[in-house]
């Protein structure tokens, strides 16, 4: 188990900004479904980088038990996953933000496998450090950063270390990381300022690289799958979700991977920027393989959710979900 992680943080941190990849980039061939009980054929996957890890997990551990069906896996975005499943490029999307209803009368289908989380990010070096612990940001601090052009410096809102403007980075691909935050300050991807970066490991390196830098970052690109704490040189700025000007103990709750975790799964952490990730494919699969593999998912496949940084759903949720794949009645 620990290989795989390690394996899957391995292509997300060196292949920037690259689309990253198992096995091919391109669409798959077409299922061969069931034959003597073996399950045979290729499944093609591409989209948001927040379901990207996971996903390389279950691929390599679906295809243990079945040696005879082939995972094609690509991240560029939750916007090209979109657009990849509804033009037949694709059999699934990984998508990370609500499926709009013009997506859904294109034929999109949905189904939830997991849940996480974007963070705001800051560089673990910025100088206001110690006072952005004790405080953090309320909600309308970072709409005055995220949604309005400004020349806002670390002073305006913190004391205690040498004063700069503000870096922000957003993201340049149309992701369901950027609505998500959007979401969550009132507007959307569009309606989001700063620099645009390319996918999360490109976001999490800009942050990285710039002290006075503020960005945002899935749960699975700011903490270390084995350690459980967060990648060097990345922080995360609190939310003061009560504003009260004071991160108290019931805001506190990034220390570590499960810490967040927790806070997530227990609604503690708001909803957006929290979200259910899913697949999507156009309309319901046909095809064997795929709903098999969607299946194992919701089953066998969520003994790997925790352990791989991410939220699983609750009972209730998956056995929705499950009824979904399940052959409709006549």
């Amino acid at each position: 188990m620990k290989s795989i992680i390690q394996k899957s943080q391995t292509f997300f941190i060196f292949l920037i900004p690259a689309i990253l990849i198992i096995n091919s980039c391109g669409p798959g061939k077409k299922q061969e479904g069931s034959t003597g009980g073996k399950l045979k054929g290729t499944i093609s996957i591409s989209g948001a980088f927040a379901l990207y890890p996971i996903t390389v997990v279950w691929a390599e551990e679906f295809q243990k038990q079945y040696p005879g069906v082939r995972i094609d896996i690509s991240a560029g975005g939750a916007g090209k996953g979109m657009t990849d499943v509804l033009s037949g490029m694709v059999d699934l999307a990984m998508f990370s933000r609500e499926v709009s209803a013009e997506e859904v009368n294109n034929g999109a289908w949905k189904i939830a496998v997991t849940k996480d989380a974007v963070l705001p990010t800051i560089n673990a070096g910025n100088p206001f450090m110690e006072n952005i612990q004790k405080k953090g940001m309320k909600k309308e601090e970072f709409q005055e950063l995220f949604l309005k052009e400004n020349t806002l410096t670390w002073g305006s809102f913190f004391e205690g270390g040498k004063d700069s403007k503000i870096n922000v980075y957003n993201r340049s691909d149309a992701c369901g990381a950027a609505e998500m935050w959007g979401k969550y300050l009132g507007g959307n991807q569009e309606s989001l300022e700063g620099v645009g970066v390319y996918g999360d490991p490109g976001m999490a390196d800009a942050v990285k690289n710039d002290v006075y830098g503020i960005g945002f970052n899935n749960v699975v690109y700011v903490y270390d799958m084995n350690t459980r704490m967060k990648n060097e040189g990345l922080e995360v700025m609190p939310i003061d979700l009560n504003a009260d000007g004071t991160i108290d103990t019931t805001e506190s709750f990034y220390s570590d991977l499960d810490h967040i975790m927790a806070a997530i799964g227990e609604g503690r952490y708001p909803s957006p920027p929290a979200r259910e990730l899913y697949f999507i494919s156009k309309g319901k699969p046909a095809d064997a393989t795929v709903l098999s593999f969607l299946e194992w998912i919701l089953t066998e496949g969520q003994a790997f959710v925790n352990q791989a940084g991410y939220v699983r759903l609750p009972d209730t949720r998956i056995e929705e979900e499950l009824k979904k794949i399940k052959p409709e009645e006549k």
